[in-house]
């Protein structure tokens, strides 16, 4: 197997992840549980990104998008109800 094809396959697992992870967060009617599904999608972007060799944007995605963006909807979620109310 040469560096391309693995390169591609290891890809395609992390864009596999980062959708099952949108799916779960739109999904779960936990607010708490779509916040750490968000964080959690947004560290395999930073992996994506880092495998794309773009490692100053890695590090950006990983701090603001599953550091801060994390951290502020959970102090959003506690000072409101942690579940999605029925429509």
């Amino acid at each position: 197997m040469n560096a391309v094809s693995l390169d591609m396959m290891i890809q395609a697992i992390i864009l596999t992840g980062v959708l099952i992870t949108a799916y779960l967060t739109i999904r779960y009617r936990d607010l708490l549980s779509a916040a750490l599904a968000s964080a959690a999608m947004s560290l395999l972007l930073s992996l994506e990104f880092y495998t794309l060799h773009a490692p100053d944007v890695a590090i950006a995605e990983a701090a603001v998008g599953a550091g801060i963006v994390t951290a502020v909807v959970v102090y959003g979620i506690a000072k409101t109800e942690r579940w999605e109310g029925r429509a």
